[in-house]
């Protein structure tokens, strides 16, 4: 059966050597081995690759390019030739000096909607990303502080620890849409209080107004998932934010090491099977259009 959606969370990118350093040289990590994702990915190639699921609308987020400005400019210019994406979420730093003129920038796109900083941080080195704590310093605050002078969303990425710190800056700003990227990426899955910690800091996030979830990305730390290993995640997201303020993703290519594209979709309907049609149209489709103003 068709399955109609809107994807928030898609990457495309073209391969040119240089453009994106972390794909130049694939290898192991924590999302295994990571060479089938390493190829060009454009919106061609997600339409053959989506079967039977119909994509109504896409949302870009950033690849981690070497050059943030190029890539949106990229983006831009393909939206405007093949009609996808329908949203952009670029990349800034906003700790940088000239963060005000960096958004700026970006802000010439018209399809751009928010900015994405990844902000993991984690004691083993597999899983961190950055290895700064943002969020305490005052001038990546300062630089947080300009979005919503911007008219622009935040894409939230890190870890179930660092949740009550993030539900802090959200009530700071509390006229920034923020979206927590991954369901929240539990991570430390083995560890005794892992649960709770994931689906404490899950609540105190869902209890800031402004705070959205995208059920995604669930297969990075599960890789041969299934639908009775993700349903309790998906559910729990929906429990505490809502149908309101929840939205399925695809999270692809990444995911696609994991599953192919309508196999994962059709996963998530069958994880929330039980959701009258109204819910389900806000899950699969019009709460990402309303988040990203598509």
């Amino acid at each position: 059966m068709t399955l109609q959606v809107v994807d928030p969370h898609i990457h495309f990118w073209d391969m040119v050597p240089g453009n994106y350093p972390g794909l130049d040289s694939p290898g192991e990590g924590f999302l295994g081995d990571s060479r089938p994702m390493c190829v060009p990915h454009l919106p061609a190639d997600l339409k053959a690759l989506a079967g039977d699921i119909d994509i109504l609308k896409v949302v870009h987020i950033d690849a981690i390019a070497a050059d943030p400005l190029r890539e949106t400019r990229w983006l831009q210019q393909l939206a405007d030739e093949t009609g996808l994406p329908n949203a952009i979420v670029a990349y800034v730093d906003l700790s940088r000096p000239d963060a005000d003129a960096q958004l700026e920038a970006h802000c010439t796109a018209s399809n751009l909607r928010g900015i994405r900083q990844i902000l993991n941080v984690h004691p083993d080195k597999t899983y961190d990303y950055v290895g700064r704590a943002f969020m305490d310093e005052p001038g990546w605050l300062a630089g947080f502080a300009l979005l919503e002078r911007h008219g622009l969303s935040f894409d939230l990425q890190l870890y179930p620890h660092q949740m009550p710190r993030a539900a802090e800056v959200a009530r700071r700003f509390p006229g920034t849409p923020i979206v927590l990227n991954h369901a929240g990426m539990f991570v430390d899955r083995a560890a005794p209080q892992g649960w709770r910690e994931w689906r404490d800091g899950m609540r105190l996030l869902a209890s800031c107004d402004n705070v959205h979830v995208k059920i995604s990305g669930l297969g990075m730390f599960d890789h041969r998932w299934t639908i009775e290993s993700i349903r309790p995640y998906a559910h729990e997201c929906i429990d505490a934010f809502g149908v309101e303020r929840a939205m399925f993703a695809s999270n692809f290519p990444v995911d696609r090491l994991f599953s192919d594209y309508a196999t994962l979709w059709h996963a998530f309907a069958e994880a929330v099977s039980g959701v009258t049609a109204d819910e389900q149209a806000r899950l699969f489709r019009t709460n990402a259009e309303r988040f990203y103003r598509i």
